[in-house]
């Protein structure tokens, strides 16, 4: 028998009953539709983050407190007070790390700022005017405060828009005061929406000078980050050797498995979140595939209860001449049909949904969200629903091919 008739005679059986074959192959919508919408999303997220940590700039070194984290007991570790002055003062020289542009230590913390009755609590970010360059920041507004404001601990502040939303709503706030921890900052810019990049957002901040955050608002003496600028792209991992070295000898460590501090460049960062994200793809992938075996199991029922409802076709085909192997056949072309068609469908499904979430997340998160259409993903999630046909519609098959045509053919 020829397969082209097999094939046809496979599809009659498929579409007598449409709504059961739809009921079966959702399953098997459900799951390559998750695995295409997961992944796209999960490259979405990875080219939006990269993309935010390459806007920062390839030349752009940060040396973080504590160890490097290698699990989820070591975070705490990197909450620790290593960095200070005398660091910033060390690195500052240019004889010990010569291909050194730029260096800005960061402080950062919550407190509430008050407007007359209006109160809001922004992240404190202390900084030097080093900041704007380096998160690609612009001013709606206003202006950056200076090196002698830095040095003079000054009471200036910069604000996020919606900071200002939420102290002053539609008045003017540039020139006025607000109060942090019972000092008068006198606002001097107000952010702009465009050219932020950064996995800040800056809209929710309140930007100081860092001499005056630990002096008057953290009362600390050290620093949560030091971020380094080097002169060349080509000199960023002498760089760091320099910078690993002038630390290890001001910290009196020998022995580089026992370093207070890590260091992070953007090449780093990079490897770093496409490993997480990779990871994390993956294991979402692993979740959603589990409806596949899920519908695989509702195809074997459906094929199974197919098989008894259709035993006297299956007793007079094969006394006209049919084979045990034309039956296993057609039963397996059935099955491999109703997965394939929801392989198709879950793929279709799954891009547009991919597509939509793009539009939401770059409408109304405000993200540079870019739509990708995960071919890999499609190519597995496809041969995969036809593995699956294959697979949990071979049981079925068999049972119906090993029927004998006499008992078939008598069966009521």
């Amino acid at each position: 028998m020829r397969v082209e008739y097999i094939f046809k005679t496979a599809l009659r059986g498929v579409g007598a009953n449409k709504m059961r074959a739809a009921l079966t192959i959702l399953g098997i919508i459900i799951g390559v539709m998750a695995i295409i919408l997961i992944v796209s999303l999960g490259e979405g997220a990875q080219d939006l983050i990269l993309g935010q940590i390459q806007s920062i700039g390839a030349k752009t070194i940060a040396i973080i407190p504590g160890r490097q984290p290698k699990g989820p007991t070591d975070i705490i570790a990197t909450f620790t007070d290593s960095l200070k002055q005398k660091d910033l003062d060390v690195l500052g020289k240019k004889e010990n790390a010569p291909h050194l542009n730029r260096i800005m230590p960061i402080v950062f913390g919550s407190q509430t700022a008050a407007y007359q009755n209006e109160t809001y609590r922004p992240t404190i970010f202390g900084v030097t005017d080093f900041f704007a360059d380096i998160y690609n920041l612009k001013l709606f507004e206003g202006r950056i405060f200076s090196d002698d404001e830095v040095k003079s601990y000054a009471d200036v502040v910069i604000i996020g828009k919606k900071v200002r939303d939420e102290l002053f709503g539609g008045e003017e706030a540039l020139g006025e005061r607000i109060k942090i921890k019972n000092r008068n900052f006198r606002i001097i810019g107000i952010l702009s929406d465009e050219g932020q990049t950064s996995f800040f957002n800056f809209n929710e901040l309140a930007i100081i000078p860092y001499t005056t955050a630990q002096q008057y608002i953290f009362g600390i003496k050290y620093f949560h980050r030091i971020i380094v600028e080097a002169d060349e792209e080509a000199n960023v991992d002498q760089t760091v050797e320099d910078i690993k070295r002038t630390l290890r000898d001001l910290h009196n460590i020998t022995d580089p498995n026992k370093d207070d501090f890590f260091i992070e460049t953007q090449a780093s960062a990079m490897e770093t979140v496409g490993t997480i994200t990779s990871v994390l793809t993956l294991f979402l992938v692993a979740v959603a595939a589990i409806s596949l075996i899920v519908g695989g199991i509702g195809i074997m029922n459906i094929m199974l209860v197919s098989v008894g409802e259709r035993t006297r076709e299956i007793g007079l085909r094969k006394a006209v001449g049919a084979t045990e192997k034309n039956i296993l056949t057609q039963f397996l072309f059935e099955a491999t049909i109703l997965t394939t068609v929801g392989g198709i469908i879950g793929i279709m499904a799954g891009a547009f949904l991919s597509f939509i979430a793009s539009l939401l997340l770059t409408k109304f998160a405000n993200l540079n969200w870019n739509f990708t259409f995960p071919v890999n993903a499609a190519l597995i999630g496809f041969f995969v629903s036809v593995a699956v046909g294959l697979i949990f519609g071979l049981y079925p098959a068999r049972q119906a091919a090993k029927k004998s045509p006499v008992e078939a053919m008598r069966y009521e």
